[in-house]
């Protein structure tokens, strides 16, 4: 049996992951904060009694939680704790509830903003955390507390690092730079265009879920990354081939966040140890997909 719950199935990375697991023969179930579906369940996680009547009905073999506040621009500083943390204990506990049953695997993913500041510009697992913002220290305590239930539950924390791909809202910053040259804009306005980051595909994560739900391997914490590291520049740069014409960047001192983590990529050592290395689209090519889709 390869049943498994996607909660938050209606984000972005669900609805990618829904159809990725799916071609691999995975029965997939979801919940959504809006309403009811095909085995698509309305659901606040942050109320206890739903989600455990939803896991108790189902009884899933894997767990992926993709439920949470992700955009660290949000003004709402106790959401971030409300639903990246105390909802993902409302999870563990649901299950620990539920007489003769445990999942062979649950996946709460973290997030690369735990790593916050440090010396190195690849960061690992072995680094101590230095979240610097409510985002990535809520993200912290959640995976202090998930910590906690290691010796009753199979649990791997991710921490995947920056990803895109079609349907990614227009918040985050790939969308944003595409949908401007899609609507033939003649300039896009920025923060800092000297940082430097990974933008790995959805189908590269996509697939490295995959594996981590049928590993056997749990209790570990595992970025979720390439070390493939792309300057925001050169994103631009590519638009402006693909596309034809050159947009002009204007820097919005606004725009430009306190404390920016001027270089971010992970280690895949761990990663690739545990499940193998996995490869994915060249970069140009998520841009176009985006871009046509």
């Amino acid at each position: 049996m390869k049943k498994v719950l996607i909660i938050g199935i209606d984000s972005f990375t669900g609805q990618h992951l829904k159809r990725y697991l799916i071609n691999y023969d995975f029965d997939v179930h979801g919940t959504n904060i809006s309403s009811n579906s095909n085995k698509i369940y309305k659901c606040d996680i942050t109320l206890k009694n739903q989600i455990k009547d939803i896991i108790k009905e189902l009884k899933p073999n894997y767990i992926i939680n993709l439920a949470g506040i992700s955009f660290v621009g949000n003004d709402n500083k106790e959401l971030f704790y409300k639903v990246n943390v105390l909802a993902v204990e409302n999870i563990l506990e649901s299950v620990l509830e539920i007489e003769n049953y445990i999942p062979n695997k649950i996946i709460l993913v973290s997030s690369a903003t735990v790593y916050g500041r440090q010396e190195d510009n690849i960061l690992d697992e072995f680094m101590t955390p230095n979240p610097v913002n409510h985002y990535g220290i809520s993200k912290l305590a959640m995976e202090q507390i998930a910590k906690t239930y290691y010796d009753k539950l199979n649990i791997i924390i991710s921490r995947p690092f920056n990803y895109t791909g079609i349907g990614q809202d227009e918040q985050f910053l790939i969308p944003k730079i595409v949908n401007h040259f899609k609507e033939n804009k003649q300039y896009i306005e920025l923060g800092n265009i000297e940082v430097y980051r990974e933008f790995n595909d959805i189908d590269f994560i996509s697939e490295a879920y995959r594996r981590l739900l049928e590993n056997s391997i749990t209790n570990e914490i595992v970025n979720i990354a390439s070390n493939r590291i792309i300057a925001l520049k050169d994103v631009i740069t590519n638009m402006n081939k693909i596309v034809g014409y050159e947009m002009v960047i204007k820097v919005n001192p606004l725009f430009i966040r306190e404390n920016e983590i001027i270089k971010l990529s992970g280690s895949t050592k761990k990663l690739f140890s545990l499940v193998g290395e996995i490869k994915q689209k060249n970069f140009i090519q998520t841009l176009e997909d985006m871009y046509v889709d």
